[in-house]
C-alpha cells in the first residue's frame, strides 16, 4: 500500500526557504531617505497649488474667455491697467504681462522637478514601478497630490520605523 503524502505546509512570505527572515533594503541611508521624503513632500504641495491655479486659469480662459494681466494699458480706452482678468480676444490689453500664461510655464517646470522629487523617493525606497505611476499622477489630477503625498509619506515612516536596519550604509 502506498502511503500518503504530507501537505506542505505553507511558509510566511518574510521567510525564505533557509528559514532566515527575509530583509527589507532600501537604496540609501535612512538621511537620505528622509531627506528625499521632505523634498517629495515640498514639491507634492507646491505642485499641487499650481495645478489648481492652472485650472482655475483654465476655467477663466475657457469657459469666460478671460485672461489675467499684470501691468500695460487697456486696449480700449489707454488707461493704465492694473492687474485682473480682459477678454481674450481681441487683445483687451496692451504691453502688460500674462499672468495665465505665466502659471502655464510654471507649472509645468514644477512638474518636472515633482517628478525628479518623485524618482528620487521611489529609487531610494526600492518600490514598484507602479508607485511611480500613481506618484507622477500626482501632479496631474487635481487635489489628488495632497491624497498621495499623505499616503506615501505615512508609508516611508511605516517602513523606516519597521525596517530600522534596512538603509544601505557606506
Amino acid at each position: 500500500m502506498i502511503e500518503p503524502k504530507p501537505a506542505i505546509q505553507p511558509q510566511p512570505s518574510n521567510q525564505t526557504g533557509s528559514g532566515a527572515a527575509k530583509k527589507r533594503r532600501f537604496g540609501g541611508t535612512e538621511a537620505q531617505i528622509r531627506s528625499a521624503l521632505k523634498f517629495y513632500k515640498v514639491m507634492a504641495y507646491l505642485t499641487g497649488a499650481m495645478l489648481l491655479l492652472l485650472c482655475a486659469e483654465l476655467v477663466a480662459r475657457y469657459v469666460f474667455g478671460q485672461y489675467l494681466f499684470a501691468g500695460g494699458t487697456n486696449a480700449l480706452t489707454g488707461q493704465p491697467f492694473g492687474f485682473g482678468f480682459t477678454e481674450a480676444e481681441p487683445k483687451g490689453v496692451l504691453n502688460g504681462f500674462n499672468v495665465s500664461v505665466a502659471v502655464l510655464i510654471v507649472h509645468g517646470w514644477m512638474y518636472v522637478v515633482y517628478l525628479m522629487s518623485n524618482f528620487r523617493l521611489w529609487t531610494l525606497m526600492r518600490w514598484p514601478f507602479a508607485k511611480m505611476i500613481l506618484l507622477a499622477l500626482g501632479g496631474v489630477v487635481p487635489f489628488l497630490s495632497f491624497i498621495v503625498e499623505k499616503k506615501f509619506h505615512a508609508e516611508v515612516e511605516a517602513e523606516l520605523a519597521a525596517n530600522p536596519q534596512a538603509a544601505s550604509r557606506y
